[in-house]
């Protein structure tokens, strides 16, 4: 089959074939819209959203990427404009205050739309070869007091910090996904931990990146 001149892929674009590739990521793609949303409603409905479009769009997949990454990007355009329009939600001042010690680590308890994730959905998410160290830390980057803190940054800034460090991509990576130059992705990344540092105080003296990753 051809479309605008370029030979489609027929597993991308026969019905029968698409469907099982594409659910075949829902699971991963949830928890990317989870941390770009913190809502596990909102990253379900951004899914489902990514699936239509990505379906309507199918033809026009013409393999300069992985099929993964062309739904991952279809999946950062959903929670962006979702985003942008979503009525301001009231967010927490502080995470922690720095000054007190016995601060609750999480996020206070009456923020209704500021939801855990399942922890159902984390299987076949993180590495099952991997050992208890790492384990912990693929489900500590979803952790509320994380999440709470990436709320207070600009979109595209809460897109690259995921894209970049909670799910470990490269610049050019990024900055295909995200429609724009390397540079801009450094730069973007570079506000975005400096804001981090100041929302999630224990961050101000550790290498953030590391404790993200």
């Amino acid at each position: 089959m051809t479309y605008g001149g370029a030979t489609m892929s027929p597993s991308v674009t026969d019905q029968d074939a698409f469907i099982p590739l594409a659910e075949g990521h829902r699971g991963e793609l949830t928890v990317h819209c989870y941390r770009m949303l913190g809502s596990i409603q909102d990253a379900e409905d951004a899914v489902q959203e990514t699936l239509l479009r990505a379906w309507r769009r199918r033809e026009l997949f013409e393999g300069r990427s992985t099929f993964r990454a062309w739904l991952y990007r279809i999946a950062t355009n959903c929670c962006l404009d979702a985003l942008e329009h979503r009525s301001r939600r009231v967010l927490p001042t502080a995470v922690a205050p720095p000054a007190d010690p016995l601060a609750e680590r999480f996020p206070p308890a009456d923020i209704p739309w500021l939801e855990p994730f399942p922890d159902r959905l984390l299987d076949g998410i993180v590495d099952e070869e991997a050992g208890p160290p790492e384990r912990i830390v693929a489900q500590e980057t979803i952790e509320l007091v994380f999440l709470a803190a990436i709320q207070h940054l600009p979109p595209r800034q809460r897109a690259v910090l995921v894209l970049r460090y909670l799910e470990d991509r490269s610049e050019r990576e990024v900055a295909d996904l995200m429609g724009c130059r390397p540079g801009t992705v450094a730069s973007q990344a570079s506000r975005a931990l400096a804001r981090l540092r100041e929302l999630v105080p224990p961050l101000a003296d550790l290498d953030a990146t590391e404790v993200l990753r």
